[in-house]
């Protein structure tokens, strides 16, 4: 997404994004996972909802301070825009602060309600799994049908192709396929493209039940997005890496955030008072090869990678 990083000049780019609650109704329980109210077991702050908690984080908003990158002064933008800045740094730190992929404007559009079908859902006590609250599990197929769906009735609000439709979940999750939550579980977030002409897009959990080791509030926001900017379809080819992350074996594309699933990069705590997770990524010249044109000659934006991904995955 944007320009590309390997033309001089400026190359600021600015996304619209489309934020879209999305309350989900389990069939169940009958409980309703709604990221625009309170939640109702007390895990999040009072006077927040996971909707407003969402907007203020630095994922759509730029922090008050410039971000620090591999020991580097990488600018001011939000966390993803900043990535970009850092992954291809040799190339775009010549032209100054100029290079920018920024998701603004940020619009929220109303809730949309997603009555979950029976025997495709379940709900679970996430006090049973040491967490806070419920959780709830609805089947991915099921969720990706729901949203392709609803898409196109999005565009009479503004969504298009040329745009990022963020659908918000509070609490849910999706199972792979399934609503089981101890098997083929879970999917946090993914990013998705459909239709012709192309509509990307993404659905991703808010998560306050701490039940997911280091994946709660933003982290999976800061994976879903950078590997939608990165590789927005799934299909841009790297050499094969894998054994690393998420990956368990071997997948040859640009997807960011999966080497590093569960890696935090430092808190940022906003001008809401919150403090918000955000996922380390990985950089373009970890899946290319040495040398790396990122900040700080590193592979990550925190350092985890001080080397590429190396020979090609078998």
């Amino acid at each position: 997404m944007g320009r590309s990083a390997f033309f001089h000049g400026a190359r600021t780019t600015d996304i619209h994004v489309f934020i879209v609650p999305l309350k989900v109704v389990m069939p169940d329980t009958g409980h309703q996972f709604d990221p625009t109210t309170a939640d109702p077991f007390g895990c999040l702050p009072t006077g927040t909802t996971a909707l407003s908690l969402s907007q203020g984080s630095p994922i759509f908003e730029a922090p008050s301070s410039e971000w620090t990158m591999n020991g580097t002064d990488v600018g001011a933008g939000q966390y993803n825009d900043v990535f970009q800045r850092a992954e291809f740094f040799d190339n775009v730190s010549v032209t100054g602060d100029r290079y920018h992929t920024a998701l603004k404007p940020v619009t929220t559009l109303s809730a949309q309600t997603f009555t979950v079908p029976s025997g495709e859902g379940q709900t679970y006590d996430a006090t049973a799994f040491g967490g806070c609250g419920d959780i709830g599990v609805v089947d991915i197929n099921t969720m990706d049908h729901f949203l392709t769906a609803l898409i196109p009735a999005l565009g009479a609000e503004g969504v298009g192709p040329t745009n990022f439709p963020f659908f918000l979940l509070y609490n849910v999750v999706m199972g792979n396929p399934g609503t089981s939550l101890t098997s083929d579980c879970c999917v946090i977030g993914y990013h998705g493209a459909t239709g012709s002409p192309l509509q990307t897009y993404s659905p991703t959990d808010f998560d306050s039940t701490g039940i997911f080791r280091n994946l709660h509030n933003t982290s999976v926001f800061a994976h879903e997005i950078g590997e939608w900017l990165n590789d927005p379809t799934g299909l841009n080819p790297t050499p094969a890496w894998g054994h690393i992350g998420q990956v368990s074996g071997c997948q040859n594309n640009l997807e960011v955030g999966d080497p590093l699933s569960g890696t935090l990069f430092p808190p940022v705590t906003m001008p809401d008072g919150f403090t918000y997770d955000l996922q380390e990524l990985a950089f373009f010249s970890w899946f290319y090869g040495a040398p790396s044109i990122g900040a700080g000659g590193l592979f990550s934006d925190n350092g985890t990678f001080t080397a590429n991904a190396g020979a090609p995955c078998t």
